[in-house]
C-alpha cells in the first residue's frame, strides 16, 4: 500500500493540532530510542513496544535522513496499511504484536533535486511479557527404576513461552510443589529448576520400593521471568511409575586356567532395565583381559594363569551416555581353576651342609624342600624326592633322601676314612612327571679322634751360655696329629708342665706347621741355676672324642747353662744424697754398694766431679766430701760412680749420684737499689712513698719473707711509716702531714724469716722538699756534702756555652774567606751577612 502526503496544503487548525500531537510523539520517541533493540541492517532502525494502547496515530520517529528541500514523500513495504509519514514523522495507526510479526522493513522514498531517492527504515517490535508458559505435554508420565542413584534424571518436564526467548519473559523455572503419596518420605523426588529434569533425592534413592508404592503423582509448576514473584505460571501433574530392575551382581564364574579358546569367550552378562545405558569394567586385572559389550555381555579375551592371579573381583559400572553414573556398580567374581602346568622347583640351586665323620647311621644332615606353584588344594603339588648322583661315587650308599619329606641322612655305618667333601644331586618330581634338581655339597667334618704324638720322648741336652740374650731360641720340637690338617682337631697346644716355675723359658708355636720353639724369656745365671729339665705336653684345643692323652703326648727337654765371667752389678741405678752446706770435709755422705756374680773384687771411681769436691773409697764405695759446700755457690752436684771388675777391667757398671745441698741461714738480708735521687714532698702527698727493695741470698726456707721495722725511737716512728708490699718490698712514707724541708736519716732494720733471724741495720738518707703541682722538688732542702751549688752549676753552664759559641764563629768566618762570592746586583739575599765579633 502506498500513501501520498501533500504537506503544502494543510489548514491552520490542522497544523496546530498536528504540532501538538507531534510534540507528544517526540517525547515518546526519546523513550522508544532509549529502549530500542538491535534490528537487522538498515539505514534507520526504530524499536517500538508491542500492544501499544495510547492515542493513534502513534508517532514513532522523526526521519532525520530527509534533505531540506524534498517533496513527494512516500512509505511502502507495509501490506496491512499500518504505517505512514507526516511532516518527516513515521507513525502507526494500530498496535503491533511481536508474536505475530517481530519486525517490519519499510521503504521511504522522496524527490529531491529532480531525482527520486529512498532509504530503508527497520521497525523492531519489542517484547512484553504477555504470554503464559504452558507444558508441552498435557499428560506427563515417566518411570523410575530401582537402584537409580540420586541426582540421575529419569524423565524431563518441558514447557514453552511465546514471549521473546532472549529476554526474561521466556526464562522459565520449574519447581516441585507436592508429592502424592508422601511415603516412605515426603521428599522422594527433585526437579531441576532450569532443565526440568526429574531425579531421586538421597532419601528417594535409598527408600524407593515398588511394593510400598508403585506410582507417584507430582504437582509441578513452571514460571517465566526466571521465577520472580510477578511472573506468569502454569501447574501440571506428572505421573511417575516405580519399576523393578534387573541390575544385580551376576553369579560367580569359575574358569580353568590356560583355556584353549578361541577368544573372546563370553563368561557372564548384566542388564540395566531402565533408560539407555553404557557399561564399563573396573578392577585389578590387565588391560583388555576382560571387556563388556553394549548389551552387557562380559568377555574373557586371553588365557588365565592361576599362579599369577587365582581370582578377580570385577566391578561393572553403568553410566548414562554423558558419563554420569546411573546406579551403584555390581560385582562379578571370577575364580581360576588349576591345571598341573608347573614343575616343582627348589628355592636355591645349591645347598651346603656339614656332617661329622663319627656321625651314626640315620643322622639327619639336611632337609631340602621344593615348591610347586600349582593349587595347594590339589594333588598337582605332591612332590617326590630322589637321590640321583654322588661325586665322588666311591664309596657308594653313604647317603639317602626320604622320598616324601626330602630329609637327607647318613646311610653308611661310619664316615671315617671317606673323602672330605661330597656333592649330591637331588631331584623333585610331581605326579605328572615334571621335575627339577638341585645339588647338595656335604662337607665331612673332622673330629678330634687322634691325639698329638712326639717323635721322641727326650730332647737334648742343649747347652746355652748364661749371657745369652732374651729371645734366643733353644730348640724347636714337633708333635704330629693324624687328624685333618688345618682344623681344630689338628692344631696342637703346647704347655711346659714342670721345670719352668720361674718362667725362664717361653713356648712360641707356629700355627702353620704345628711346630713349637723353646725361647729364652729371662736372663740366665749360672751361679744360681746351671741345669733345667723341662716337661713338655701337647694337646688339641678341642676335646678328644675318643681315647685319651698318654705318654706319647709328653716329652722331656734337658738344658745346661754354661758359665760366663760377668761384670759387677750395682744395687741402685741412681743415688740421691742430701748434705747441709758448711759441713766439715771428710764426712761419709753415701756408700755405693755392688757385687760381682763371680765373686771377683770391685773397684770404684768417680767421673764428672770436675771441682774435686768429693772422693770415693776405691774398694769400700764410701762417698765423702773433700771441702765445705756452699749452697749459694751451687745447690746440686751430679756425678757418676764406676764399678769395675777386679779381674777384667772391660767389665763394669755405673750409677748416677745426685747430691742436694741443704740450705743454712748464713746470709743477712740487704737493701737493694740507689735512693739518693729520690725525695718525698712536704706537705705530704697522698699515696706518695719510696719503694724499698731487699734481698736475701739464702733459700726460701731462711730468706722467705723479709721484714722492715723502724728503730724504736718516738721521733722516728712519729715522722715515718713503713708499709709492706710483698715478701721483699715495702713503702717508706711520711707519717705526718708536714715535715720541714731537709735531708733526713731514717734508721730501720731488715730481718729474714728464719729462726733465729738474721738482721741488717740501715740508716737511709731521705730528701724532703716542697713540690710543684707536677710533684717535682722546687728547691733543694739542703746542700749535700760534696755536691755543687746552684750558682756554681749555672756559672759552669754559661762558661761552656761561651766557649762553644766562640768556636762556631771562627769556623763560619774561615768558610766565608775561603769561598768569596760577588754580591748580586739583583738579589740582596746572596750578600753574606757582616758579622762582628
Amino acid at each position: 500500500m502506498t500513501r501520498r502526503v501533500r504537506s503544502a496544503h494543510i489548514t491552520g487548525r490542522r497544523a496546530t493540532s498536528r504540532a501538538t500531537t507531534m510534540l507528544i510523539a517526540a517525547l515518546a520517541l526519546v523513550s522508544l530510542h532509549t529502549f530500542a533493540p538491535r534490528c537487522s541492517a538498515a539505514n534507520v532502525k526504530i524499536g517500538v513496544p508491542e500492544n501499544y494502547d495510547g492515542i493513534f496515530p502513534w508517532y514513532l520517529a522523526k526521519l532525520h535522513s530527509l534533505p531540506v528541500n524534498y517533496s513527494d514523500l512516500v512509505v511502502s513495504g507495509d501490506d496491512e496499511g499500518i504505517f505512514g509519514v507526516d511532516a518527516q514523522f513515521l507513525y502507526a495507526l494500530k498496535p503491533l504484536d511481536r508474536e505475530k510479526q517481530p519486525s517490519y522493513s519499510l521503504q521511504v522514498s522522496f524527490r529531491a533535486s529532480m531525482q527520486r531517492q529512498s532509504f530503508t527504515v527497520e521497525v523492531c517490535v519489542n517484547d512484553k511479557n504477555d504470554n503464559v508458559p504452558t507444558f508441552i505435554e498435557e499428560s506427563m508420565r515417566g518411570s523410575v527404576q530401582l537402584g537409580l542413584l540420586k541426582g540421575i534424571p529419569f524423565m524431563q518436564v518441558e514447557a514453552v513461552d511465546r514471549d521473546d526467548r532472549n529476554t526474561a519473559h521466556a526464562d522459565l523455572r520449574f519447581s516441585l510443589m507436592e508429592q502424592t503419596p508422601r511415603i516412605p518420605s515426603s521428599q522422594m523426588f527433585f526437579i531441576d529448576s532450569i532443565t526440568g529434569e526429574v531425579s531421586l533425592t538421597e532419601e528417594g534413592a535409598s527408600t524407593l520400593d515398588p511394593e510400598m508404592c508403585g506410582r507417584y503423582k507430582l504437582s509441578v509448576m513452571v514460571k517465566d521471568m526466571a521465577g520472580k514473584a510477578n511472573a506468569f505460571f502454569t501447574t501440571g501433574i506428572v505421573t511417575v511409575e516405580v519399576t523393578g530392575n534387573t541390575w544385580a551382581s551376576p553369579d560367580p564364574v569359575r574358569l580353568q586356567e590356560n583355556l584353549p579358546g578361541p577368544y573372546p569367550i563370553p563368561i557372564s552378562q548384566v542388564k540395566w532395565s531402565g533408560s539407555q545405558a553404557e557399561y564399563s569394567l573396573e578392577g585389578e586385572f590387565p588391560e583388555m583381559l576382560f571387556t563388556i559389550s553394549r548389551e552387557g555381555v562380559i568377555y574373557l579375551n586371553a588365557p588365565l594363569d592361576r599362579e599369577t592371579q587365582d581370582q578377580f573381583q570385577i566391578s561393572i559400572v553403568v553410566e548414562r551416555p554423558d558419563g554420569r553414573e546411573i546406579a551403584k556398580p555390581v560385582e562379578l567374581r571370577v575364580m581360576v581353576g588349576d591345571t598341573n602346568d608347573n614343575r616343582p622347583t627348589f628355592p636355591q640351586a645349591q645347598y651346603h651342609t656339614v656332617v661329622k665323620e663319627l656321625a651314626a647311621r640315620g643322622t639327619e644332615i639336611l632337609t631340602v624342600q621344593a615348591a610347586d606353584n600349582d593349587d595347594p588344594k590339589t594333588d598337582n603339588v605332591r612332590i617326590f624326592y630322589r637321590l640321583v648322583g654322588q661325586i665322588p661315587e666311591s664309596p657308594r650308599a653313604l647317603f639317602r633322601v626320604d622320598r616324601d619329606s626330602g630329609v637327607i641322612s647318613v646311610q653308611a655305618d661310619s664316615m671315617e676314612g671317606t673323602a672330605p667333601q661330597y656333592t649330591l644331586t637331588i631331584t623333585a618330581e610331581d605326579a605328572k612327571g615334571l621335575n627339577s634338581s638341585c645339588t647338595v655339597v656335604v662337607t665331612v667334618q673332622d673330629e678330634n679322634n687322634n691325639p698329638p704324638v712326639f717323635s721322641h720322648h727326650e730332647y737334648g741336652p742343649f747347652h746355652i751360655p748364661e749371657d745369652a740374650s732374651v729371645g734366643t731360641t733353644v730348640t724347636a720340637v714337633l708333635a704330629r696329629d693324624a687328624d685333618v690338617r688345618g682344623g681344630d682337631s689338628w692344631q696342637v697346644e703346647y704347655h711346659l708342665e714342670s721345670g719352668n716355675e720361674e718362667e725362664v723359658f717361653t713356648l712360641v708355636p707356629d700355627k702353620q706347621t704345628n711346630e713349637v720353639s723353646l725361647v729364652l724369656s729371662k736372663v740366665l745365671d749360672f751361679e744360681r741355676e746351671s741345669e733345667y729339665i723341662l716337661v713338655l705336653s701337647a694337646q688339641n684345643p678341642v676335646a678328644l672324642v675318643r681315647g685319651r692323652y698318654g705318654p706319647a703326648s709328653t716329652a722331656t727337654v734337658s738344658i745346661y747353662v754354661d758359665d760366663v765371667n760377668e761384670g759387677p752389678i750395682l744395687s741402685q741405678s741412681h743415688y740421691e744424697v742430701t748434705v747441709r752446706e758448711g759441713e766439715e770435709p771428710g764426712r761419709v755422705i753415701a756408700t755405693i754398694r755392688g757385687y760381682d756374680p763371680d765373686s771377683h773384687p770391685i773397684r770404684y771411681s768417680l767421673q764428672g766431679d770436675t771441682k774435686k769436691y768429693f772422693s770415693i773409697g776405691k774398694y769400700s764405695g764410701e762417698l765423702k766430701t773433700v771441702q765445705a759446700l756452699d749452697r749459694e755457690e751451687n745447690s746440686t752436684y751430679t756425678m757418676e760412680v764406676i764399678a769395675v771388675d777386679g779381674r777384667n777391667s772391660s767389665l763394669s757398671a755405673s750409677t748416677l749420684v745426685t747430691v742436694q745441698i741443704l740450705d743454712v741461714n748464713d746470709n743477712s738480708p740487704v737493701l737493694v737499689g740507689d735512693y739518693s735521687w729520690k725525695y718525698l714532698c712536704t706537705p705530704r702527698w697522698e699515696d706518695q712513698a719510696l719503694v724499698l727493695a731487699s734481698r736475701d741470698s739464702d733459700g726460701p726456707q731462711h730468706g722467705g719473707r723479709l721484714n722492715f721495722s723502724l728503730r724504736s725511737d718516738a721521733t722516728v716512728r712519729r715522722n715515718w711509716k713503713l708499709t709492706p708490699i710483698n715478701d721483699t718490698h715495702t713503702n717508706l712514707s711520711l707519717n705526718i702531714p708536714h715535715l720541714a724541708p731537709e735531708v733526713y736519716t731514717v734508721p730501720f732494720t731488715i730481718s729474714d724469716s728464719s729462726s733465729p733471724p738474721r738482721s741488717t741495720f740501715i740508716n737511709l738518707p731521705v730528701t724532703v722538699c716542697p713540690c710543684n703541682v707536677r710533684g717535682n722538688c722546687k728547691v733543694a732542702a739542703k746542700q749535700l756534702q760534696g755536691m755543687p751549688t746552684i750558682q756554681s752549676a749555672v756559672g759552669i753552664l754559661l762558661g761552656t756555652f761561651a766557649v762553644i759559641g766562640t768556636i762556631l764563629v771562627v769556623v763560619f768566618m774561615r768558610l766565608s774567606y775561603q769561598n768569596p762570592k760577588r754580591p748580586s746586583q739583583t738579589s740582596q739575599e746572596r750578600v753574606p751577612l757582616k758579622m762582628s765579633i
